[in-house]
């Protein structure tokens, strides 16, 4: 899908088979709970869609040997919150997040929506704080990579340097994606984008293209696109009458894609 803007995903077709549901409900203000579970980069089945991408064996191992806790969160608790200090990125293993600002009047903006193999927590580097909260859409569980260690190993191996860069450009795309959706698109092509980009992202994890299971509300894709609530309701329903899709809840069978494919790229006419 050349051009789709580059949006997070928060969706699944079904669990990924390494999935540990957290025992203990977190409440929001407490720290997620450490595993005592040793994570192992090497033997990961997300090691391709994550951190240690294409690193040497040795250098696998000296980044295992640093990632050495998980951490869960259960659904609807706090991973961070804006304001907190900032030690560590966390690779999402199992589970899905959103990551949202509070506006002055008290509302939440959705700015980026994290599935598993995904980072989180990079918005922290430029001042030592976190800028945003950090929320689990389902049960989750996260590796804790400390930043200053990752520094350190950063600058011994050229090979980890280079993938991290790789990383913090792939966020400034997804920025200017989410702009070119905001700011060109009407919503009919917003929405048409956002749910090519799931499947697109659904297929790198050996998922179905074509079915999927929404872990956010339509509340949430509205703040995230730009739309009001009604407004992406009323444009499911147009889908699902046009044949595109076939909606119940939030299951979302994917019927023409190349039907939404066309109307995204309406936008670029």
């Amino acid at each position: 899908m050349h051009g789709l803007p580059h949006l997070e995903p928060s969706m699944t077709a079904t669990p990924l088979p390494e999935a540990a549901r957290p025992a203990n409900a977190h409440a929001a203000g407490n720290s997620p709970r450490p595993s005592p579970f040793k994570v192992a980069c090497s033997s990961c089945n997300l090691r391709e869609l994550c951190l240690p991408v294409g690193l040497p064996d040795a250098e696998l191992e000296r980044l295992d040997n640093m990632v050495a806790l998980r951490r869960t969160v259960s659904r609807g608790g706090l991973l961070f919150r804006a304001g907190d200090a900032f030690q560590s990125i966390y690779a999402v293993r199992t589970g899905f997040f959103k990551t949202c600002v509070s506006s002055e009047d008290g509302r939440d903006q959705v700015t980026g929506f994290q599935m598993a193999g995904e980072l989180l927590g990079l918005d922290g580097i430029s001042n030592d704080r976190h800028s945003c909260n950090a929320v689990a859409l389902e049960d989750s569980q996260v590796c804790v990579i400390p930043y200053e260690r990752l520094e350190e190993l950063s600058r011994e191996f050229n090979d980890l340097q280079r993938q991290f860069n790789k990383i913090m450009s792939r966020e400034i795309v997804r920025d200017h994606g989410v702009m070119l959706l905001l700011g060109s698109m009407r919503a009919e092509e917003r929405l048409a984008a956002f749910l090519l980009n799931l499947t697109q992202r659904l297929q790198a994890r050996g998922f179905s293209p074509s079915s999927l299971v929404l872990r956010m509300t339509r509340e949430e894709i509205g703040s995230y696109l730009g739309l009001k609530l009604e407004t992406v309701s009323r444009t499911f329903s147009r889908f699902q009458e046009e044949g595109l899709l076939e909606v119940r809840q939030r299951q979302i069978r994917i019927l023409d894609q190349e039907g939404l494919r066309k109307l995204m790229n309406g936008a670029k006419c």
